[in-house]
């Protein structure tokens, strides 16, 4: 793709139908901009920004403090920050990218694309070998690596070459346990490489960053000056000190991309635009459908509490990891995607809404001083403002004809006006004699009703809907059959509860 293209995709609008509600977040920034400033209070971090993308673009973004502890530059949306572990989805995505060229297969061997892994010794003779949906899940049987493998990240490929060849001590076996590796993330990048025939680096930048116009972001640092970037630091012993630069290296894959509040905005926009699922042109570096697969999770769902103040008082959420993000259902916010990003110098996360079309992530520049909190609240935060607006399905012609006969349902007393729109199993469920007992009751209660209130789509085959009546109001759902003209295999009418 050349550079001309690449750049006027990046200008195109990335966005589907209207999500969220702009005067709504602009009435939450206040108080977003105070959770932030907290947070960096609170936590001591030298420098901050933050970015809500909305709507496939960057609706609000702020700095907060300094790039440096030296000169004091003000950290803007121009800063450079490592994001750490918030690579791991380019890994992730690079890893699908390959996939829908046909050139690998997530159920691959890992050992097919690096043959140093051929001769490693499994914890236990029934071990299935790695596969590459085990790396991206961090379901491969390694050792979390957090401490150990942050410091990898300049390790030559030579270096990398020879602990391949000396093989690993296992903490499981592969595919029976969740434990978060980044050595397994950089293992994905020489699978990149291996299958690719370019270094790992090189093919994120091909394939995502330049396509994306982010043309500030990269992973060897040193390629851009020092005026533009956050220097990390800790805090230790009760003075800072600065953490050493690193070079980009055989672990790179797992953390060491460094981008700008401004670029990074290019990419929640682009993941966030493959919901929903529709029939728009597809022309994204790599395919929705990929972009949503980030989304599936492993087997290894736990009950977890959601980030920020709200968290302990809120119902619990059902997580998992899925490729490069966790994936959690919540029950204010819907599908959420996230991941943090700790590093020496560096803590960051992200968290994205797909079902409104919304993102949030942050940036700082102390070690593992990561966000998460001021993150979740400020989608709380929104969520409480009622500027979410939740994506309606459109209704399917199936879905109107089926809805069609469950009003001729109603204003006859009787389904057998419609018998012919009935799957086979619907009179066998409830016989013809109930079904007209049950209308009769019905209208006694609440009268005659109006039928043409919009049904609210839950799928092409399935919805909801309730209808004003002379006596009060009566609700419904509807789901038909998986059969070829999709006829009526569950209809429930009840009168709606005040």
């Amino acid at each position: 793709m050349r550079l001309a293209a690449c750049l006027l995709f990046a200008m195109m609008v990335l966005r589907p139908a209207q999500a969220a509600d702009p005067a709504r977040i602009a009435q939450a920034i206040p108080e977003i901009d105070r959770l932030f400033a907290d947070f960096q209070v609170d936590s001591r971090a030298p420098g901050l920004v933050y970015g809500i993308v909305a709507d496939g673009r960057l609706v609000h973004v702020k700095g907060l403090g300094v790039q440096d502890l030296v000169i004091k530059r003000p950290v803007t949306p121009d800063s450079l920050f490592r994001i750490a572990s918030m690579t791991k989805a380019f890994t992730a995505l690079s890893i699908l990218k390959l996939r829908e060229q046909g050139r690998l297969s997530l159920d691959d061997l890992a050992e097919t694309y690096v043959p140093e892994m051929r001769g490693w010794i499994y914890p236990t003779r029934d071990s299935p070998h790695i596969r590459i949906r085990d790396l991206l899940t961090h379901s491969a049987g390694l050792v979390d690596d957090n401490p150990w493998g942050d410091r990898q990240t300049p390790l030559s490929e030579a270096d990398f070459t020879r602990m391949l060849q000396q093989g690993v001590p296992f903490s499981s076996a592969p595919g029976s346990r969740y434990e978060y590796s980044n050595f397994g993330f950089a293992l994905l990048g020489r699978i990149i490489a291996n299958v690719s025939g370019q270094p790992y680096r090189r093919y994120v930048e091909h394939t995502l960053l330049t396509p994306l116009g982010m043309t500030s972001s990269g992973y060897e640092i040193g390629e851009w000056p020092v005026e533009r970037r956050a220097i990390g630091y800790r805090w230790e012993e009760g003075r800072w000190r600065g953490e050493p630069d690193m070079r980009d290296g055989a672990f790179g894959a797992m953390g060491g991309l460094q981008t700008s509040a401004n670029d990074y905005a290019r990419w929640v926009a682009f993941l966030l635009s493959a919901w929903p699922a529709r029939n728009d042109v597809d022309n994204g570096p790599v395919s929705r459908a990929s972009v949503r697969m980030l989304a599936e999770g492993s087997n290894f769902a736990v009950i977890a509490q959601r980030n920020g103040a709200s968290g302990p008082s809120a119902c619990r959420q059902a997580a998992a990891y899925g490729f490069g993000m966790r994936i959690a259902q919540d029950c204010d916010l819907g599908l959420t995607l996230a991941h943090g990003g700790g590093y020496p110098g560096y803590g960051s996360h992200v968290m994205l809404m797909p079902d409104y079309g919304v993102g949030i992530f942050v940036f700082t520049n102390r070690t593992y001083n990561g966000g998460a909190g001021p993150a979740w609240d400020a989608a709380i935060a929104l969520q409480k403002a009622g500027a979410l607006i939740e994506r309606t399905l459109a209704v399917s012609p199936l879905l109107a004809e089926g809805y069609a006969a469950a009003g001729r349902i109603y204003a006859a007393g009787d389904v057998g006006v419609v018998r012919d729109r009935l799957a086979m199993n619907f009179l066998m469920d409830s016989e013809l004699d109930s079904w007209r007992r049950k209308l009769a009751g019905l209208k006694v209660e609440v009268g005659a009703c109006r039928t043409d209130a919009p049904v609210k789509a839950s799928g092409g085959l399935s919805g909801s809907f309730t209808w004003t009546c002379e006596k009060g109001r009566v609700a419904g759902t509807i789901l038909l059959a998986p059969t070829p003209d999709a006829q009526i295999q569950e209809l429930k009418i009840a009168i709606k509860a005040p």
